[in-house]
């Protein structure tokens, strides 16, 4: 089973993402922001991480820096925003411009896994 960290300091967006994933079979942990889904990366063995760009203490960009200088550099990363100018940078997988379609999401996930 696919184990996913999903980093976003919307309660209400990483509590729906949560909720579809574990629904669609995935075991999945939440952090409410950069530096909990850091710690927790450090913690775990996760096959994939979606993180949100804009959050108060590290953002999305910091996430995938720390992952891509990790011990696990090709651990694939969705990023996920509400502002898709900020989107860009080659340390994402892919990207997704919030809002999005939960069946976007998902054939994201299945091509990345």
């Amino acid at each position: 089973m696919c184990n996913v960290l999903v980093i976003d300091d919307e309660h209400m967006i990483s509590e729906m993402l949560r909720q579809v994933l574990t629904f669609s079979g995935y075991n999945v942990e939440t952090a409410s922001g950069g530096q909990e889904g850091v710690q927790l990366f450090e913690k775990g063995l996760f096959d994939l991480v979606i993180t949100d760009i804009l959050m108060p203490d590290l953002d999305g960009h910091d996430v995938a820096r720390h992952i891509r200088n990790s011990n696990r550099p090709h651990t694939p990363i969705i990023a996920i925003s509400g502002t898709p100018w900020l989107l860009d940078g080659d340390e994402f997988d892919s990207t997704i411009p919030k809002p999005f379609e939960i069946k976007t999401l998902l054939n994201t996930i299945n091509e990345l896994t």
